[in-house]
């Protein structure tokens, strides 16, 4: 198991926790749903509705507990990647691919990985029309569902593999790394995959035209426990488990979410980073 980095900040400069507003789908028992690359649909979205909470979110690196894929769902890694420019999509194919697949087996256990996806968040606005950058997502949310992840499984690989391999243990592991030196805005807050309770799993579909896609967005528990590593860099990643097929693992699912740090000062640098989704077969 990797370390986390100790001295990534000064640990006088970042309180114990924070209290910050997220967001979280209001359950109205109709799934919304939304229509991707398909402009003559567009009027046809049914978008969720949100309301803002305000929770209390731990800093976990000051919190004491020992975070782990098994434990929480979700871990921090010191992990290097030799990439220089995570906007070259050639190199991040090319190297940093094969550096998440070697990180996740570390991490997970998995006997084999198969990195399938990746985008690059970032809240400069004239990066969004390229390709795999999109903007930060402020909204409680899983990535994969019961019926979307074993589609995952039949789209990446052969099917008479595929069948073979969805009886067996298989799950979606993903990191998420600054591109940037150092987060210094909108900070990744992480749910204790143990806190949350069995309901609440509200499925959002993105319609494509030859596709259907499926998260989870969640609606308010107060048995939710967040945590944040205030100043992450890019010489570390997170981790974290979006579905599990064993249930005696620990945790199954965990739950994400960008969040305005009121911490943060007025100068700080927009938040650049790159998530990475990766199939990992036991």
């Amino acid at each position: 198991m990797s370390t986390i980095l100790e001295d990534t900040i000064d640990p006088a400069a970042a309180p114990d926790f924070v209290e910050a507003e997220v967001r979280y789908v209001l359950d109205d028992g109709t799934p919304p749903y939304r229509y991707i690359d398909w402009p003559e649909m567009r009027d046809k979205d049914r978008p969720p509705t949100y309301e803002p909470r305000r929770v209390r979110i731990g800093n976990g690196r000051r919190s004491g507990e020992t975070f782990a894929l098994a434990t929480h769902g979700f871990a921090l890694v010191e992990r290097p990647t030799k990439v220089k420019d995570f906007y070259d999509e050639d190199e991040v194919l090319r190297v940093y691919y094969p550096e998440t697949e070697a990180l996740i087996k570390a991490e997970s256990g998995a006997k084999r990985v198969i990195v399938f996806d990746h985008t690059v968040r970032t809240a400069d606005k004239s990066r969004l029309a390229e390709r795999w950058v999109r903007e930060t997502v402020h909204a409680v949310h899983n990535d994969y569902t019961e019926r979307s992840a074993p589609q995952r499984v039949r789209d990446f690989l052969p099917p008479g593999e595929a069948e073979e391999a969805l009886k067996g243990r298989y799950g979606i592991v993903q990191t998420w790394r600054s591109v940037a030196p150092r987060v210094e805005s909108e900070p990744l807050a992480m749910c204790d995959g143990k806190s949350i309770p069995e309901v609440g799993f509200i499925p959002y579909e993105r319609r494509y035209r030859d596709r259907t896609a499926e998260t989870y967005h969640l609606s308010y528990s107060p048995r939710h426990r967040f945590f944040y590593f205030p100043q992450m860099t890019r010489d570390e990643a997170m981790v974290f488990k979006v579905f599990d097929t064993d249930a005696s693992a620990g945790v199954r699912f965990t739950a994400h979410t960008a969040f305005h740090d009121p911490t943060t000062p007025p100068d700080a640098k927009g938040r650049e980073s790159i998530e990475m989704r990766a199939l990992a077969f036991y």
